[in-house]
């Protein structure tokens, strides 16, 4: 994993031209990339996350803050163990485009948590959106509601470290086992996203979108093979990949489908696939 730390420091253009008499043959403009900043992050006591909201979500919702379950201040969840609605108030420190802090958020709960299937947390706020968009300009990131699309364009931001890292969706893992726990259809970064400890619960920002379409969690740091830290990808008929020095992130579209009305995690809902207590 791209593990937390234990202190506070650890380490367009057309191609065509005209032609006369035929007709220019132009490839199609590539899409604008959306600026991505530190806007809506936050920093963790030893991870990184940031402040998000569904298509649905309303202004007057409680506010979510989504990181990874490993990053959980109850400790790393067992292998199949899913933690939902469970009492906390720790604290987030919310950080403005040019990655200063400008507010401290506090969580009322657990609202999900597990590292089974996947590894993500997900934390309900005392304020609502609307009360973090006036009280200090800040607005919350769009999780998609669609699978990523490999070869797209990413960047993951730490609010830890304040630090972004640019890179590609080199592809997926249909299992990314380490340790006792197992992550299904994980992200595959490309080389250049080599992130390190205390990144752990950064958004992957689709760069086309603006939206969240992962939450970075791991890479195998020495070349084992399925271990702590040392993931390896398992494929449909069991063949195991071990690639040292590339990290992953956990799909965040699969969220969408579980979050009901007002914010509240709903494991029952339509197309909800979130593993269970």
């Amino acid at each position: 994993m791209n593990k937390p730390l234990a202190g506070a420091v650890l380490s367009l253009l057309l191609t065509g031209a005209a032609a006369t008499p035929a007709v220019a043959q132009a490839s199609a403009p590539r899409p604008a990339a959306v600026a991505v900043s530190y806007a809506g992050t936050v920093a963790l006591s030893n991870c990184s996350g940031s402040v998000v909201r569904t298509p649905a979500s309303q202004p007057d919702d409680p506010a979510l803050v989504l990181s990874n379950g490993h990053c959980l201040e109850t400790g790393f969840p067992a292998a199949g163990e899913v933690l939902v609605n469970r009492a906390s108030s720790r604290s987030f420190s919310l950080l403005n485009a040019a990655g200063s802090k400008v507010a401290t958020l506090r969580a009322s709960k657990i609202a999900y948590g597990t590292m089974t299937d996947t590894d993500v947390s997900l934390y309900q706020l005392t304020k609502t959106y609307a009360q973090i968009q006036s009280q200090y300009g800040i607005a919350a990131l769009t999780l998609n509601d669609a699978h990523p699309v490999q070869g797209s364009s990413i960047k993951v931001v730490s609010g830890y470290w304040k630090r972004t890292y640019s890179c590609s969706v080199d592809g997926f893992a249909y299992r990314l086992k380490e340790g006792e726990w197992t992550w299904k259809d994980s992200v595959r970064y490309t080389s250049s996203c080599n992130t390190i400890g205390g990144t752990s619960g950064s958004p992957v920002i689709d760069t086309t979108t603006g939206k969240v379409v992962a939450v970075n969690n791991t890479g195998n740091e020495d070349g084992q093979r399925c271990t702590d830290n040392n993931p390896c990808e398992v494929d449909q008929a069991g063949n195991v990949t071990v690639r040292q020095g590339i990290n992953y992130a956990q799909e965040t579209y699969v969220l969408v489908p579980c979050i009901g009305p007002g914010n509240q995690i709903d494991l029952n809902r339509p197309g909800c696939t979130l593993p269970k207590p």
